[in-house]
C-alpha cells in the first residue's frame, strides 16, 4: 500500500470502528498499529479529533487521551493550531513488542514500576563497573546541586533527572537506557518524579548519595542495592499519587 498523503478521509479509511467503551489504550493501540505498518509516511497529518472520535466510535476524550499517551512516547507530534502529525517512520517508530506499555491502569502501573525498579537497578549496577572519572563527577555535581535546592523542589528534581541520566550513560547500554527511557515516558502519563516536601527530598537526597558512594568505590552489589532502596521509596510515592486517578 503506498504512503497515505495528508488526507483525513484516507487514513479514516484505514481505521475500523471500535467496541462501544473502548478505553483509551486500546484506542492508542490501534493507532500505534496503523502507525508501525509502513503505510503512512513521517508528517503525515492525522485527522481532527473529532473525525476520529466518529472513525472509531469511542468518545473524544479517549482519543485525546490517546493522543496524548503517543505524544509522549515520541510517535506524533501536536502543533496547536495546525495538527497532529506522525513523527517518524515505521522503522523510527516504537517496536510493536513495546505496546504493552500503552495499558496504563491499575496493574499494569504496577507492573511498569516493577520493570523501571529492575532496570534502574540494572544501570546502578553497570553504572558501578563502567563509569569513568568524568561521569563519577558529574554525578557528585548532580549531587550538590539537589543539597542546594532542598526547598525548590522543581530544580531538585531535575537534578534527579539528571542524575539518574548521568547514570544510564555510564551503563553503557543503549538499549537498556531506551526501555528504560520509555518506561519513564509511560509512567509520567500519571505523574512526574518529583518529591513533593522537604523531608521527602532530604529522604532522596540520601539515597542518592548512597548509589553515589557505591559508583565511586566500583561496588556493584553496593551500587545495585541502593538503587532497590531508592527504587522502592520512589516506586511506593508514585502508586499513591496514580490511585485516585485510576480508581473507577
Amino acid at each position: 500500500m503506498p504512503a497515505f498523503s495528508d488526507s483525513s478521509a484516507e487514513i479514516a479509511a484505514a481505521l475500523d470502528a471500535l467496541p462501544s467503551g473502548t478505553p483509551a489504550s486500546e484506542v492508542a493501540r490501534r493507532l500505534l498499529d496503523l502507525f508501525t505498518s509502513g503505510s503512512i509516511a513521517a508528517g503525515t497529518r492525522l485527522p481532527p479529533e473529532r473525525q476520529l472520535s466518529t472513525t472509531l466510535g469511542v468518545g473524544r476524550s479517549a482519543v485525546r487521551e490517546a493522543l496524548a499517551a503517543l505524544e509522549i512516547l515520541g510517535i506524533v507530534d501536536v502543533r496547536p493550531g495546525s495538527g497532529t502529525y506522525l513523527r517518524g517512520a515505521a522503522s523510527e517508530l516504537l517496536p510493536q513488542t513495546l505496546r504493552w506499555g500503552l495499558l496504563i491502569g491499575r496493574q499494569s502501573t504496577t507492573e511498569l514500576l516493577e520493570l523501571r525498579s529492575g532496570l534502574e537497578i540494572y544501570v546502578a549496577r553497570l553504572a558501578a563497573a563502567r563509569a569513568d572519572d568524568r561521569a563519577r563527577a558529574e554525578l557528585g555535581r548532580h549531587l550538590e546541586t539537589m543539597r542546594a535546592n532542598l526547598q525548590d523542589l522543581r530544580a531538585f528534581a531535575r537534578a534527579d533527572l539528571e542524575f539518574h541520566g548521568t547514570l544510564a550513560v555510564s551503563a553503557r547500554n543503549t538499549t537498556l537506557v531506551d526501555q528504560l527511557h520509555v518506561v519513564r515516558s509511560l509512567l509520567q502519563v500519571y505523574s512526574d518524579r518529583a518529591v513533593h516536601d522537604e523531608q521527602g527530598a532530604r529522604t532522596a537526597l540520601a539515597e542518592h548519595e548512597a548509589i553515589h558512594r557505591a559508583i565511586l568505590a566500583a561496588d556493584e552489589d553496593g551500587a545495585a542495592s541502593a538503587m532497590a532502596v531508592h527504587m522502592a521509596t520512589a516506586s511506593t510515592r508514585l502508586q499513591a499519587e496514580t490511585k485516585p486517578a485510576i480508581t473507577p
